[in-house]
């Protein structure tokens, strides 16, 4: 028996559970299918825990400071894994038990299992024991998301690497780590790991971190990193890989492109995501997919079947949960028979390293690239009061302008609580305001959005 539904919702990522707790609440008939992980990626896995561990990382490394402040008398911090993951934990429990409570509250059907197409619009669903489902939809949302995934290097696997979910269950850190990637990913958890005590060596394929950075923002990052103690490894791509210790167990011996070899007592793959289509089978609803197994979907988040939406990290948009609550408003607009679209739209990020780096909009070469006529403002973050007071000297501030317009086409700002401030810089390129108004703004003095009107100033835009 084939049971109906106005919706029908696959993966409970940002969007996806956003639009099925939102129609079922209007009255419509709603199921959502979850293959287990209640709330989706960001809660279980991704932004909730691992900014949960960055918190604990900073502030053992201000008590570590806190002779700087005028403190004494303190004892030496130090990890306790076991609290660490309790709070881990609890914070994650707590959240997912209000996304259970919200998802019944709604009205909607959560329905656990996996989910697999057998005809346009319809899939059938296998729980853990078994049974099975058959539901479908009048209209059908793809929101299945990625998942990390595993190079094909020789060794790699039979070394039981760690990947971006497995490592948040550690029972204990190890005392040296590999990292493979030296993306978003990679440099949060470099610098955690650090932090905590772990000899720590990232290893990156590209020329610098971050590849979607001006070169001499990276270049920052690294040197960061650096004055840190860890060991960044640039150009270089692991080649194959040697257990060293017992098999699974992570300790191994990497061999780089560029001829030499790290070992550490654990590897951590942070190299990209796949996404979570294989076992979808979408050609029986006659959905389309990319050779990396992408869902096409246009910029109204349609896809190719009739009747068939995707939103998030599977169908292409940017790999941020923001990004994903966006896509949500998209569809819920455009099921009511709007044509809201992704085209143009401002997405920020923040990758949460320390200094943190806030990111909106074009950097300086990408906006040379298209181009435009530009002026840069640089600065150091040291030069903000507000930094002073903190003792948070550490990073640097970089804006593009439109020569002509002096239209504000992004900003890169690597220092104390960036991830708040571009949010600042966002609001005024949606208004299409010039720089100048940012500069001239009365801003609450002392903060580090403040620093935007230096940054914006005679003494840091270049002519």
């Amino acid at each position: 028996m084939t049971e109906e539904y106005d919706l029908l919702v696959i993966g409970g990522g940002k969007a996806g559970k956003s639009l099925a707790m939102d129609l079922a609440a209007a009255g419509q008939r709603v199921a959502m299918v979850e293959r287990g992980m209640i709330g989706g990626t960001c809660i279980n896995v991704a932004c909730i825990p691992t900014k949960t561990l960055v918190n604990s990382a900073r502030l053992l490394a201000t008590m570590r400071r806190a002779a700087t402040f005028g403190i004494t008398g303190a004892d030496s911090p130090a990890i306790d894994i076991d609290l660490l993951r309790a709070r881990k934990e609890d914070v994650v429990g707590a959240m997912v038990a209000g996304q259970r409570k919200s998802f019944l509250g709604s009205g909607m059907e959560l329905v656990i299992g996996q989910a697999r197409f057998v005809a346009p619009r319809t899939v059938e669903v296998t729980d853990d024991a078994g049974a099975h489902r058959t539901l479908t939809g009048t209209n059908v949302v793809v929101n299945t998301g990625m998942e990390p995934a595993i190079q094909d290097i020789p060794g790699l696997a039979e070394a039981g690497p760690l990947t971006s979910t497995s490592i948040l269950a550690l029972e204990s850190l190890p005392e040296s780590i590999v990292i493979l990637g030296g993306g978003y990913v990679g440099c949060e958890f470099a610098g955690m790991l650090n932090t905590m005590g772990v000899d720590v060596t990232i290893v990156q394929r590209g020329p610098a971190l971050l590849a979607r950075e001006d070169a001499d923002v990276a270049a920052a990052v690294a040197d960061g990193f650096r004055g840190s103690g860890i060991d960044v490894r640039l150009g270089a791509a692991a080649v194959r890989v040697s257990p060293t210790g017992n098999p699974g167990d992570g300790a191994a011996g990497v061999d780089l492109s560029d001829g030499s070899t790290v070992s550490a007592d654990a590897i951590l793959v942070a190299t990209g995501r796949a996404p979570v289509t294989a076992g979808l089978d979408l050609a029986a609803a006659g959905v389309e997919v990319t050779t990396a197994g992408l869902v096409v979907a246009d910029e109204y988040l349609r896809t190719t079947a009739d009747g068939v939406w995707a939103a998030g990290d599977v169908a292409g948009s940017p790999q941020f949960t923001h990004a994903s609550w966006n896509d949500y408003r998209i569809l819920k607009a455009n099921l009511a028979g709007g044509s809201w679209s992704t085209r143009d739209r401002l997405v920020p990020y923040c990758v949460f390293i320390t200094p943190e780096l806030g990111r909106v909009g074009m950097g300086e070469a990408e906006a040379r690239a298209a181009g435009h006529d530009v002026r840069v403002a640089k600065m150091p973050v040291a030069a903000i009061p507000r930094a002073r007071t903190v003792g948070q000297l550490d990073g640097v501030w970089k804006a593009v302008v439109e020569r002509g317009t002096d239209r504000i086409l992004g900003a890169a700002l690597l220092g104390h609580e960036s991830s708040e401030v571009i949010s600042v810089v966002q609001m005024a390129m949606l208004g299409n305001l010039p720089y100048q108004r940012v500069r001239d703004a009365v801003i609450t003095h002392p903060t580090m959005a403040e620093g935007l009107q230096l940054l914006f100033s005679d003494a840091f835009l270049e002519d």
